[in-house]
């Protein structure tokens, strides 16, 4: 008979399965055994509570600040996709640059599109008004409120952390009253 016959793919994976679970196993007695933890990282960083916020103080009156900075954002957006649809009609550049651009012009777009997002989310866990800012790895959100608790800014960071690639530890939390 030949060999293939009689150990076939489906032998082989169930006896990898059996190695695999023999060894779960094992490691699970040992560990059972001499009453240690497990540890797979060390660098586990048990002083942070996943609703602490940064806080950060302002004086500026709310209504006047976020009519301002939903101007301010739409001017410097509008710019530079003003400055891209340039460069892509420009027939000075090079296939690569063309790409480069175009790339950049749909990053923008999907950062535009979450930050809509972000802000209508927020606005739908019932505060007034807010700004959400997302760059490439970070993220700042301004939120009118009375007093922001806990639970708020884990709500806040859930909504940002589902929306966008933005990690919990570079999420910022403005208030204004």
């Amino acid at each position: 008979m030949k060999f293939n016959a009689i150990v076939g793919k489906r032998q082989i994976i169930l006896a990898s399965l059996v190695l695999i679970l023999g060894i779960a196993v094992y490691l699970n007695w040992q560990f059972a055994k001499t009453g240690e933890d497990f540890a797979v990282t060390n660098g586990l960083d048990t002083g942070k509570n996943y609703g602490d916020t940064q806080l950060v103080n302002n004086t500026a009156s709310g209504s006047d600040y976020f009519a301002q900075a939903k101007l301010t954002r739409t001017k410097s957006r509008d710019e530079a996709k003003s400055t891209l649809t340039k460069m892509l009609q420009s027939s000075k550049l090079s296939d690569k640059e063309k790409a480069e651009a175009t790339t950049k012009a749909l990053d923008l777009a999907k950062q535009i599109d979450s930050e809509g997002k972000i802000e209508n989310l927020i606005k739908a866990k019932g505060f007034t008004e807010c700004v959400v800012y997302i760059s490439e790895d970070k993220a700042d959100v301004v939120v009118k409120t009375n007093g922001l608790s806990k639970t708020e800014a884990a709500q806040i960071k859930d909504i940002i952390l589902s929306e966008s690639k933005t990690n919990a530890e570079n999420i910022r939390i403005v208030e204004v009253k």
